[in-house]
This record gives structure tokens, C-alpha cells and sequence, in this order.
């Protein structure tokens, strides 16, 4: 827009003039490549393989008929189609190499997205170390349960240990208390009688 109101106005005078007239014609490159890409996009599509197989068609009617169009059977046909082959392919490659430049853009693009994802996620890795040095021994949860689980076990384990102990223990008062009455009769001996 502002080029546009600078080329109303007239030549600035703050910028050197242009010296000599320029003849060589300005073809603006982004026009052309999509013109060519339009071109390319249609060469290659079945509707001008439909359209190109009716007038080869066409043409072979025409001139195997007596209206024939070609004195000679087929050479315009061939100098047609070699017309067409002739545009066809640099507009091709036209077309293949913008796209290549589309892909070069996309793959540096990418690549810069991804050494910023790898950037990013270093730096959190960083920063995880870092909470976590800071934490230090701040119990974690598995910490904490881990520990729970060795009480339980160990209280478990003494628990086991006590119920054996009395059962021991009642046995050998048992065996006390039995020991005790045999040395001791129930009834005491009769004496002289």
C-alpha cells in the first residue's frame, strides 16, 4: 500500500534516481510459479487425460474420414502433441521445484521446532534435578510407604514372636504345674493303721 503511494507521488527525492531506462521485461516469479503449478496440477489430473484422448480421437476421425485435416496421415497429430510435450515438462519442473523449495522451508521449520523442543525439554530435566537435589531427604510418598510397610512387618514379626513366646511359656507352666503335682501325692498315705 505504501509502494503504491510512493508511485503516485512521483520519484522521492531523498533516493537517488534510476539511470537509464530498463528494457529487459520484470516478470514477477511468484505469478509464474503458481500459473506453472495450476498448469502442472491439471497436466496431471484424468480430466486432461479424458480431455486429451478425445481429441486424439477426434483427430484420428477427422482424418481417417474425407473431411481429413492433415495432408500428411498424422504429422500435425505428432507436431501437436510434441507442442504440448514441450510446454508441458518445464512447467513440470517448474511446479517440482517450487514444491522442493516448499519442502526445504517446511524441513527447516521443522528442524528449528525440534531443536526447540529438545532445548525445552533439557531444561526441564535441568530443573527437575534441581527440585529434586533441593528437596533432598524430604520424605516422598513411596518413601513414606515403603517404611510403613517395614513397621508393619516388623510389628508383624513380633507379634509372631510374642504369641510363640507365651505358647511356650504356657506349655513350660504346664509342664511346671505337672511336674509339681506329680512330686506332690493327691492323697496323702494312710499311716499306721
Amino acid at each position: 500500500m505504501a509502494r503504491d503511494r510512493d508511485e503516485r507521488r512521483g520519484p522521492r527525492l531523498d533516493q537517488p534516481m534510476e539511470r537509464g531506462l530498463n528494457l529487459r521485461p520484470t516478470v514477477n516469479d511468484e505469478a509464474v510459479g503458481r500459473l506453472s503449478e495450476r498448469i502442472a496440477r491439471f497436466l496431471g489430473s484424468w480430466r486432461f487425460i479424458g480431455y486429451m484422448t478425445a481429441f486424439i480421437a477426434f483427430w484420428i476421425v477427422l482424418n481417417v474420414s474425407p473431411w481429413h485435416v492433415d495432408a500428411y496421415p498424422f504429422i500435425f497429430l505428432t507436431f501437436l502433441l510434441s507442442l504440448q510435450a514441450s510446454y508441458a515438462a518445464p512447467l513440470i519442473l517448474l511446479a517440482q521445484n517450487r514444491q522442493a523449495d516448499r519442502d526445504r522451508i517446511q524441513y527447516n521449520e521443522d528442524r528449528a521446532r525440534t531443536e526447540r523442543l529438545i532445548a525445552d525439554t533439557e531444561y526441564l530435566m535441568r530443573e527437575i534435578a534441581s527440585l529434586r537435589v533441593a528437596l533432598g531427604e524430604v520424605a516422598t510418598r513411596d518413601y513414606l510407604r515403603s517404611e510403613l510397610r517395614d513397621l508393619i512387618d516388623d510389628l508383624d514379626e513380633r507379634e509372631f514372636k510374642g504369641k510363640k513366646q507365651k505358647k511356650a511359656k504356657a506349655v513350660a507352666y504346664d509342664d511346671a504345674e505337672a511336674s509339681v503335682t506329680d512330686a506332690v501325692p493327691a492323697d496323702p498315705p494312710a499311716s499306721g493303721a
